[in-house]
Parts: C-alpha cells; structure tokens; sequence
C-alpha cells in the first residue's frame, strides 16, 4: 500500500518516495521538526524530489543545513 502524504503519520523514518507531495501534513511535521520558521522554497523541493534515496530526517538535516547556517 502506498504512503497518503496527505494523510499518513509522518515520522523521521519515512521515506521519500515517487509519490511524495508537499502537503500539509508535510509542512506540519516540517514546522514541528524544524521551527515556525520553516518554509518551501524552489530549490529545496527540488532537492527532496531528486530520486535520491532519502528519509524525512534527511530532509530536515538538509533544510537546516540550508537555513540555519545563514
């Protein structure tokens, strides 16, 4: 059975699949991991949907990386 973005729970666990959607149940587990601060931008969904194998706690690792570094 396919992941529901739209619906399932999200954990850091979950992996990105073919079928990822930025959702809203992803934006609420990002802001939940990440901060009220969290945003999508152009280049950081391209990034999590470029066919690398990946968790959602890689894709926190990396919007942090991307963001709080500044």
């Amino acid at each position: 059975m396919a992941f529901d973005w739209h619906s399932d729970a999200i954990t850091p666990s979950t992996r990105v699949d073919d079928r990822y959607k930025n959702t809203q149940n992803v934006r609420r587990f990002m802001i939940e991991q990440c901060g009220a601060d969290f945003r999508f931008d152009r280049d950081f969904m391209a990034w999590i949907r470029n066919g690398a194998s990946k968790t959602m706690s890689d894709v926190v690792d990396e919007w942090q990386r991307r963001n709080l570094t500044r």
